[in-house]
């Protein structure tokens, strides 16, 4: 342990002088400049001790040219050779499109054939001549606020890893945001504006193996989000599901209203015969263009029962549905209905030489 009047050099680096005072665990070494710089203690190793230093100057004659010269000549010996400076960085080298923005964030698999177990890796590209300052940043849907995740600079034409996700975490990321700055450092640039860009995240396509897709800027499938593309920031839209969901229900309706005919076109009786309806989609509706398969058997349905309910006072009164062969899927819900809402009526196959295979007939 070095003690006041020492002589010391630097253990991390080249130097060292005579120790003039000790503050705890820290030495103030008073160099040959003489300047004085506080160093700590373990970063000291002792070349002389004071008594060494003493006794020398009596043997050589008090600090003459000659104890100097020796003394030199000892210190040589434990100088570290000088650490050559780092070789300053290699201008970037610029191409004609790299003064557009192009920045892609991606995650990728670290195993790709095991999407229930991996974990993900996140990466920010920057395919252009400026360096940007950025903060990467998310969002859980039920959080009341932005987590930033990462923050830093990233150089020109480079890759960089943002950090590694488990499944929980994908979990959080419903949001993700990215902000940056761009300039270029010695030369003029052009000016590009700070930039904001948020997106929405599908998480589930982290569990979807034909989710992650080739990309340009790595060597397996990744999941890739623009950010900016040509210069221009990438904003996708968002949508709340309930609100499109009502709107497209209404739509519906509304068409239904719209194409709805008189019950007269699919429905006649002869004098003393039965009620005809035809239940045929074509003889309901002009039009079934934005109707699903449910839809239709739905007003179908709705068709037969408002028959049935037209008609529930007029005892003996006999109801022809035409309803058709086919898969058997609007006669199977007739027959539901009959069964457990319109109980008690005689209910049979219809002529089939007057109506076809595919009707049956309702005695009130």
């Amino acid at each position: 342990m070095a003690k006041i009047g020492d002589t010391v050099r630097f253990l991390s680096s080249t130097g060292g002088g005579r120790v003039v005072k000790i503050e705890g665990n820290i030495a103030h070494v008073e160099e040959d400049d003489g300047f004085t710089t506080p160093v700590l203690l373990k970063e000291l190793v002792v070349v002389s001790s004071a008594g060494q230093e003493s006794a020398r100057r009596d043997i050589f004659g008090g600090t003459g040219q000659q104890s100097q010269q020796k003394e030199a000549e000892r210190q040589s010996k434990f100088v570290p050779t000088a650490v050559p400076e780092a070789p300053k960085p290699e201008p970037v080298a610029e191409t004609p499109g790299g003064e557009r923005l192009n920045v892609v964030l991606a995650y990728c698999a670290m195993e790709l054939k095991h999407l229930s177990t991996t974990a993900f890796e996140a990466y920010l590209v920057n395919d252009s001549n400026y360096y940007l300052y950025f903060t990467y940043l998310s969002r859980a849907d039920d959080a009341p606020g932005w987590t930033a995740r990462h923050a830093g600079l990233i150089e020109p034409g480079m890759q960089v890893f943002l950090e590694e996700l488990s499944r929980e975490q994908v979990g959080q990321l419903d949001r993700v945001a990215f902000q940056y700055v761009a300039f270029k450092r010695d030369k003029p640039f052009a000016l590009k504006a700070p930039v904001a860009v948020e997106c929405r995240l599908d998480t589930t396509k982290f569990f979807k193996l034909h989710c992650f897709r080739d990309n340009p800027y790595f060597d397996e499938p990744v999941i890739a989000v623009d950010i900016v593309k040509n210069d221009v920031p990438q904003r996708s839209m968002s949508f709340d599901s309930s609100s499109l969901e009502d709107a497209m229900r209404q739509k519906r309706d509304s068409d239904r209203r719209q194409l709805r005919k008189p019950v007269q076109k699919h429905t006649h009786a002869k004098a003393d015969g039965p009620l005809v309806v035809d239940l045929h989609v074509s003889e309901l509706l002009d039009s079934t263009s934005g109707m699903s398969n449910a839809d239709i058997l739905n007003y179908q349905i709705d068709t037969f029962r408002r028959i049935m309910d037209e008609n529930l006072r007029n005892k003996g009164k006999k109801i022809v549905f035409i309803h058709g062969k086919g898969e058997g899927i609007l006669r199977q819900a007739i027959m539901k209905e009959l069964n457990y809402r319109y109980k008690g009526h005689d209910v049979q196959d219809a002529s089939f030489r007057e109506y076809g295979y595919g009707a049956t007939q309702v005695s009130i």
